[in-house]
């Protein structure tokens, strides 16, 4: 665990460190530096367990990097350098001619057994405690050094927000308009022909009781007919499948006949709101229909569990990945639906697969 956490440590000080000097070289191209200031965001959160946060902004970004990444990356850097010429010092110095020998850390040559088996472990042993037990902890300080601060991170969330609520308003507003037209030129249109057909019918029932009963029978279609359609414009709003079978229940149906074999894990959810119930609903229909479009998938899994507070969704595929937002696969839609509700949505889709998406939605209102 402590190697594994020293190489983490290591991997992502090294990073750093190159992102500062790549930053320096490109500063007139800011987009490319803030892009980078997000990566190192993400592996800070990927490497170290660092929740950073938004990264700053990018003229702050490249200041503070500049002043602990290459002194922390060199750091790393020499401690891995010497502690690999140690390695091959204690093992490997026979193999050298006297004049090309391995030096240690304070430049002293390894001329036998006994300089090997005390001085390499010696060095060996100091700086693998030091990459083990100082590094990680440096690694981390300076990725909460680079998150965002306190106010920058308010003044990202209200511009988060902001955004949020004109696409909220103008999906709502989108959403109203489908739901009138469907209404119009659909139900409303044989609500009115039933009429029709009922009037024509209460006319004839009595001089041509033939025509009555055929009048009557198309009325009754055209009843059945606004039914299903009420039913489907229903179901886009709040599905009924909710109401009858919860979200554990509902998602079971959805996995069910997904176009990709699908496997379900639930936890325990306890109370959600409806709200985020359908939310979750229609992130996880989305989801797969996606992957059965898109992903040539062969697998899926589906995942929920609750975290406090938190209700967290996890679909992942084994297909092609490359997944993207603007190309109109539906995950646009998604993070909609979930910024809505002050949740949050990370997508990680590599070209050549997996695929993962992964919603988080407030539940403990």
């Amino acid at each position: 665990m402590y190697a594994a956490n020293a190489v983490r440590a290591c991997a992502y000080l090294l990073g750093n460190m190159f992102a500062a000097l790549g930053g320096l070289l490109f500063l007139p191209h800011p987009g490319m530096v803030g892009d980078w200031a997000d990566r190192r965001r993400s592996a800070a959160r990927r490497r170290l367990g660092v929740p950073s946060g938004s990264a700053p902004t990018t003229r702050r970004w490249l200041a503070l990097n500049a002043a602990t990444g290459v002194p922390a990356g060199l750091l790393a850097l020499l401690v891995v350098g010497n502690t690999i010429v140690g390695v091959i010092g204690l093992t490997a110095w026979w193999a050298f001619s006297p004049a090309d020998r391995p030096r240690l850390w304070v430049d002293v040559p390894i001329d036998g057994w006994g300089d090997a088996l005390t001085l390499g472990v010696v060095q060996v042993v100091g700086l693998g405690a030091v990459a083990c037990f100082g590094l990680p902890p440096l690694a981390r300080a300076q990725a909460r050094l680079l998150a965002s601060s306190r106010a920058e991170r308010l003044e990202l969330r209200v511009a988060a927000l902001t955004r949020t609520r004109a696409d909220v308003l103008d999906a709502h507003g989108a959403e109203l308009r489908r739901i009138e037209r469907d209404l119009h030129d659909g139900t409303q249109g044989r609500l009115v022909a039933m009429t029709i057909h009922l009037a024509l019918a209460r006319q004839a029932v009595r001089e041509d009781p033939d025509t009555a009963e055929a009048l009557i029978e198309r009325a009754h279609a055209s009843a059945e007919a606004a039914l299903a359609e009420l039913r489907d414009v229903i179901r886009t709003i709040y599905p009924p499948i909710l109401a009858d079978r919860g979200l554990s229940g509902a998602l079971t149906a959805v996995v069910a006949r997904s176009g990709v074999p699908a496997r379900l894990d639930v936890g325990d959810l306890g109370e959600i709101p409806a709200a985020v119930e359908t939310v979750a609903y229609f992130t996880v229909v989305e989801a797969l229909t996606n992957a059965t479009k898109h992903s040539g998938a062969s697998v899926a899994t589906v995942t929920l569990d609750r975290e406090a507070d938190r209700l967290r969704i996890r679909v992942t595929d084994d297909g092609t990945g490359g997944a993207d937002e603007t190309r109109g696969t539906g995950l646009a839609g998604i993070r909609r639906r979930a910024m809505a509700l002050d949740g949050e949505v990370t997508v990680d889709s590599p070209v050549g697969g997996p695929t993962s998406i992964m919603v988080g939605l407030p539940c403990g209102w």
